[in-house]
């Protein structure tokens, strides 16, 4: 009889602490299993959401890598662009969108919209290299522009150490436009020696100096 009650005694206990504790056991648990399937579900969204990127991205550069657009096709490159950079903005995609689109609105005469897309890529990227090639693209286009001063300005942030020698490069071509050889000069031997510090060649550059009387540069 002792060891019924004992029996008894250890069911009812249990009954007890089940009643007690038993919801709360249920709740975490399900708790648990709906935090383990949610971060699988946002794993696979992400994974879908970088795959439909990548997709678009090569539509766009399969476009791009064309000698000439139609009006269709540039409505198509435009559509591209759009999503990329509203419903994957931040992502590499739409950093890389960004500089495709402004190559083909210059190849479209566009320059206005490919100044555009370069100034959103500087302003809004998360890519310092990117952010980087954008400026020297823009340095460009303002110079094509007759506007040396706003390319001198672009050119005064910051920029990644491998494109440090073409920012001198155009800086030296900036500095000319505005009728100053010797700051040029100067531009240029830095751009000359950056490049073979950084043993990447930048070809065009010693001619310039050349053109400008000077020697082989030091």
């Amino acid at each position: 009889m002792a060891e019924m009650r004992t029996e008894e005694e250890q069911l009812e206990a249990l009954k007890r602490w089940w009643k007690e504790n038993g919801t709360s056991l249920i709740a975490g648990a399900v708790i648990a299993a709906a935090g383990v399937f949610g971060w699988k579900a946002w794993q696979d969204y992400q994974a879908g959401q970088a795959e439909a990127a990548s997709q678009r991205y090569q539509q766009l550069l399969t476009l791009s890598g064309q000698d000439a657009l139609d009006e269709a096709a540039r409505r198509q490159a435009e559509t591209l662009v759009t999503t990329l950079t509203e419903d994957h903005g931040g992502s590499l995609y739409a950093d890389l969108a960004l500089l495709l689109d402004a190559r083909l609105a210059v190849q479209a005469g566009d320059t206005a919209a490919a100044r555009a897309a370069l100034e959103r890529l500087i302003a809004d990227g998360e890519r310092p290299y990117l952010q980087g090639l954008a400026r020297l693209r823009l340095a460009r286009l303002q110079l094509a522009g007759e506007d040396a001063e706003a390319a001198l300005a672009t050119l005064a942030g910051e920029m990644p150490a491998p494109l440090a020698a073409q920012r001198a490069d155009i800086r030296g071509d900036a500095h000319l436009a505005l009728g100053d050889p010797e700051a040029a000069r100067a531009a240029w031997q830095e751009a000359l020696r950056l490049s073979e510090a950084s043993d990447q060649p930048l070809y065009g550059v010693q001619l310039k100096l050349d053109d400008l009387g000077v020697e082989e540069a030091s």
